[in-house]
């Protein structure tokens, strides 16, 4: 477990005493739980970006033989326009 020392506002200090006193547990439980769902949410992101990386240098286009070989298979496709 790592010790460290962070220094915040006085009102988010405060509120966070207030929360971790209601919900019974340590002011550093409650950071951790903090800290850790940030942590969550930002490894969201790098995912995104990697794959922006990745698109960015990739060409999403579709060979035209492939394209019209799809279209092909959709046009003889029957339809349900009941739908």
């Amino acid at each position: 477990m790592m010790k460290v020392a962070i220094s915040i506002p006085d009102r988010v200090f405060r509120a966070a005493e207030r929360i971790s006193k209601r919900m019974r547990i340590s002011r550093s439980q409650l950071y951790a739980r903090a800290v850790e769902a940030y942590v969550k949410t930002q490894a969201g992101d790098d995912i995104t970006e990697q794959l922006n990386d990745v698109y960015s240098r990739h060409s999403s286009s579709i060979e035209p033989s492939l394209e019209a070989a799809s279209l092909e298979v959709l046009r003889r496709e029957k339809w349900d326009e009941s739908r």
